[in-house]
């Protein structure tokens, strides 16, 4: 599945790309990431506390 907007370099385009390549996509991949999801946070202060105490109730009840 191609996600819109995610353009490839035309040398990865030809078979296996480079292990810097796809850390150096998966990165930039994760900082947009963060960066989207504290927006939403900063956007929707209520709905980012609710997740927050929905997420430190899910750790403290898991098992190691």
């Amino acid at each position: 599945m191609r996600v819109a907007g995610a353009v490839q370099a035309p040398e990865a385009l030809d078979g296996e790309e480079s292990d810097a390549q796809r850390r150096r996509r998966r990165a930039q991949f994760l900082r947009d990431l963060a960066e989207a999801r504290e927006l939403r946070d900063r956007v929707q202060p209520r709905r980012a506390k609710a997740a927050r105490l929905r997420h430190a109730m899910r750790m403290r009840t898991f098992r190691w």
